[in-house]
């Protein structure tokens, strides 16, 4: 290519196939990631952000390939200043020296992913392939909305300590919800470094809620339908936690709270899995919650974790009508009595779990316990705290 007004292949709409640039302010290089494109799609090349919107509408689909001069300061602020104010276009980046760091700062600049140089053709186009994912996703597994105009309800599971259950309680509960109503109930996998649903699930999901980041100034509910992954044995929806944990600063409290009120808008119940710990993203979650449920073990140190939680909680002035007390292990042989529990904590439980061995077998299994173990304990109680959602005829219970 010797001209950069080369011919983008432009589309009319997100359902054909979206623009590809290349830009970068070394014409070796561009010219070279734009020979190594055609090899699966058609891409034209541009010195400069400036040059390359002079040739493309606004409203266009475009992926664009920045090239290693963009990976400065300066070029990440042109190109968080493009992703912002052209929602249509999605990106990605070919850096030189692929760093912990270089990564973040991608990432935090709206960039979809971070390729190193050189790259193979194969590994050029298959970045760029799900970049476009973001803009030309077609639902697969569409979640029909129940049309009666009723917000859902909105359901995060927290614990101030990791171990003490909160994944697991999350995704039985989900998945006994989505049985116990005819209508759609997602799993939302906050836990945005660490988070295992998908694996505990036996998953392998195409896109998680970075996706649904990304695309986030043009999210509505049908794309976000299409990101969603379908829990096949149960017919429970899931978005899943990021891949890498560099992922999660690319999700803000605004952003989750524009995701989870969009899937208010056709589930009848969205349940969240949060992490262990106070941050932006969970403060906003816990504040839209129309429930909390807090989950504690049967050891010291989660009732004193649950303790100081629950301080933090009301100092935030979240109101307690919201919390429900979830003792997990409740009948564990370290000695703990429930009322003395309660006492301390000064609230009463709302459900025991009992402890059984079944569980971390069934996470080790991928399969959750209430359809590895449906007449277990365990799965009596996951249903007797689904009931505190559920009437008996499958529809909401009143707040």
């Amino acid at each position: 290519m010797k001209r950069e007004t080369a011919t983008l292949n432009v589309v009319d709409s997100y359902e054909d196939r979206p623009s590809v640039a290349v830009v970068d302010g070394n014409n070796k290089f561009r010219t070279r990631l734009a020979m190594q494109l055609s090899e699966g799609v058609a891409a034209a090349s541009f010195a400069t952000v400036e040059a390359m919107e002079d040739k493309v509408d606004v409203g266009t689909p475009l992926v664009v390939v920045f090239g290693p001069s963009y990976a400065s300061t300066n070029g990440l602020k042109e190109v968080r200043s493009l992703t912002r104010r052209r929602p249509e276009v999605t990106s990605i980046m070919v850096v030189e020296e692929l760093t912990t760091q270089m990564l973040q700062q991608a990432l935090r600049a709206g960039v979809r992913d971070v390729v190193a140089a050189p790259a193979d053709s194969g590994q050029l186009i298959e970045a760029v392939e799900r970049a476009a994912e973001t803009l030309t996703v077609v639902p697969s597994a569409p979640v029909e909305a129940e049309g009666t105009g009723q917000k859902g309800r909105l359901i995060s599971v927290f614990s101030t300590k990791g171990g003490a259950g909160k994944s697991v309680v999350a995704s039985n509960l989900a998945i006994v919800l989505s049985r116990q109503t005819d209508r759609p109930v997602v799993l939302v996998d906050a836990d945005l470094q660490f988070g295992d649903v998908a694996v505990m699930m036996k998953l392998t999901p195409q896109h998680t809620i970075v996706d649904a980041v990304a695309a986030i100034h043009r999210l509505d509910a049908q794309l976000l339908q299409s990101l969603l992954v379908r829990h096949e044995p149960t017919g429970l929806y899931v978005l899943p936690a990021p891949v890498e944990p560099a992922f999660a600063d690319q999700v803000s409290g605004a952003d989750m709270l524009r995701i989870v009120k969009l899937l208010q808008s056709f589930c009848a119940y969205i349940v969240i899995d949060t992490p262990a710990h106070f941050n932006d993203v969970v403060l906003a979650l816990l504040e839209e919650s129309d429930d909390i449920l807090l989950i504690s073990g049967m050891d010291i140190p989660n009732i004193k974790n649950v303790k100081l939680g629950l301080q933090t909680l009301r100092l935030l002035n979240i109101p307690v009508s919201k919390l429900k007390l979830v003792l997990n292990r409740s009948n564990s042989k370290v000695k703990l009595d429930i009322g003395e529990v309660e006492r301390t904590l000064q609230m009463k439980a709302d459900a025991l779990i009992p402890s059984d061995i079944l569980v971390p077998q069934s996470v080790n299994k991928g399969v959750p316990a209430v359809i590895d173990a449906p007449k277990s304990g365990v799965s009596r109680s996951l249903e007797q705290l689904a009931s505190l959602f559920v009437d008996n005829q499958g529809k909401r219970a009143r707040r």
